[in-house]
Formats: C-alpha cells, sequence, structure tokens
C-alpha cells in the first residue's frame, strides 16, 4: 500500500525514527507500516554532529538509497530547507524520489536550518516557501510521492502567524502539514480542529523538546493522521553505546555487558545471514 493511499484511513499512522539500513530492518520486523528518515538522525549517527543544517542531499540520499535496498515499507525523508531555493528544493525532489522516498517534508527556516526544538530559528518569506512547495510539486515524477510542508512560526512568529503559514502551505499544494514544536496540547488540539478535516496532520513528539509527549491514540483521537518519533531511536542507542564503551574501558572485556548485547550469532539470526547465504548458493554455478 502507498503512503497516500494509507492516509486515507483513520488510524493513525507511527513512523518511528531510523537512519539506516540496521535500524529501518529492525522497525520493518517490529510491525511498522512506514518509516521516518531524520535529517537530525543523520547528522547524530554519520556526522556526530549536532542538527543544524550540516547533512548534505548526497548525504541524505545515499542513505534513503541503503534504507530502499533494505526494506520495502514507504519512506518519509526529511528534505530540511530543500539545500537552497525553489530549483534546489526540486532537483531535492528529483533525487529523493529517485532514491525511493515515498515523502519529502520540507521547512520554511532559513538555510542553513537548525533542529525545529533549538532556540534561535530563522524563517523565509511564507510566500518564498509557497514557491518551493509549488515547485516540488511540479518536479515530482509520481502524484504518490508527498510533500510534506513544516513551518517553524510557532517559535519565531508566534502560533498564529504559523497557523497562517500553514493555510498558505496548503493552497500552495502541500498534501500534509506539520506545525513544529507546539508548545502545548492546547496548541496541538488548535492546529488539529483548524486542519484536520482539510488536509492530513502530522505530529512531532520529541523526548525533551518543546512539545508535550502524547501517545499515538491521543493524538488519533485528537484528528492526527501521522506521528513521527524521529530521533528516539538515536539517543536510545547513544545511552547504550556510552554504557557499552564505558563497560568495555573499565572491565577490559565485554563479558560484564554480555546480557545487554547480541553475541555474534544473535546478531546473525537478527539480520537474516543464514537466509541471505542460502538465496545466494541458489546462484553458485556448481557445474563448474
Amino acid at each position: 500500500m502507498s503512503l497516500k493511499s494509507r492516509l486515507t484511513k483513520k488510524e493513525i499512522l507511527v513512523a518511528p525514527g531510523v537512519f539506516d539500513g540496521l535500524t529501518a530492518a529492525l522497525a520493518e520486523k517490529a510491525g511498522f507500516e512506514a518509516l521516518y528518515l531524520s535529517g537530525a538522525a543523520v547528522a547524530y549517527t554519520r556526522l556526530g554532529r549536532p542538527d543544524i543544517g550540516l547533512s548534505t542531499a548526497s548525504e541524505m540520499a545515499d542513505t534513503m538509497t541503503l534504507i530502499a535496498d533494505r526494506v520495502s515499507l514507504p519512506v518519509i525523508i526529511d528534505a530540511d530547507t530543500g539545500f537552497g531555493n525553489a530549483l534546489n528544493a526540486q532537483r531535492t525532489m528529483r533525487l529523493y524520489e529517485r532514491a525511493g522516498a515515498s515523502a519529502l517534508q520540507i521547512e520554511d527556516q532559513t538555510f542553513p536550518k537548525r533542529c525545529g526544538h533549538l532556540s534561535d530559528k530563522s524563517l523565509i518569506p511564507a510566500q518564498e516557501m509557497a514557491g518551493k512547495i509549488a515547485a516540488m510539486a511540479d518536479a515530482r515524477a509520481s502524484s504518490d510521492t508527498l510533500i510534506i510542508a513544516r513551518t517553524d512560526a510557532i517559535a519565531v512568529e508566534g502560533f498564529n502567524a504559523a497557523i497562517e503559514r500553514a493555510e498558505t502551505y496548503m493552497e500552495a499544494g502541500a498534501d500534509v502539514l506539520f506545525l513544529e514544536a507546539p508548545q502545548s496540547r492546547e496548541q496541538l488540539t488548535t492546529i488539529a480542529g483548524r486542519f484536520a478535516p482539510r488536509v492530513p496532520l502530522l505530529a512531532n513528539m520529541v523526548e525533551g523538546g518543546a512539545t508535550p509527549i502524547l501517545g499515538a491514540d491521543d493524538l488519533e483521537a485528537q484528528g492526527y493522521s501521522i506521528v513521527i518519533f524521529p530521533g528516539g531511536i538515536v539517543r536510545a542507542l547513544a545511552k547504550t553505546a556510552q554504557a557499552y564503551y564505558q563497560s568495555l574501558a573499565d572491565n577490559g572485556s565485554n563479558k560484564p555487558f554480555a546480557q545487554n548485547m547480541f553475541d555474534f550469532g544473535g546478531l546473525n539470526e537478527v539480520i537474516g545471514t543464514a537466509e541471505m547465504l542460502n538465496a545466494g548458493a541458489r546462484y553458485d554455478d556448481t557445474q563448474g
């Protein structure tokens, strides 16, 4: 089922954040219907840096290609600002769509951007963002590839301005709206009341961020269509990795940490090593 078709259902779509083939495969095995390729998660893991616009379009496209080769789920990809003006946004659309993305999320920050839950963000004019959305719609190869328009205006221009920007972006052709970093449950509810009857809405749950963490059922009841948990996997793995490295440094062995990790055979089972080797054996030339 395409992402576009899935969003016609009432049930909210929970899309966990992933950043490589392994996390994508694990999320697929857990039963999720779609994935979210987070620009922040790629910056955290590939660069070891914060989400302040350092990741490039080519790095994201390369990551998207590897994920699409590993799993069959639809992937929402973070396109940041489109990496420039409307023509850059068009190129990003073509690049990401070819890489296998089912939806591109673009935001109205200036370039380089920063994480939506960091302070001191700045925005481009609403009409410039509307032009990027229209340009992306013209560039996409398939109408099934969705454009998710994100506004960061709540923290910069205020809640009412964010509502106005979202209206502009919907008129420009956005398939899904994403008002970043609501500061209260009341704001989340107001957004849903205004837009949910007309367009799918995306909510972003960031542990420790500006928005209160709500469950998928709660957000569904309000009218949201998608909820993403973009960086949770990185925070979980980073905490585990920190403990692992400290244990190894302190003990000179992984034995004390063994109960918290897969052994060699366990990881091979998770990633399907035996199945892949058996599949490859079918192509061996046994006749010499």
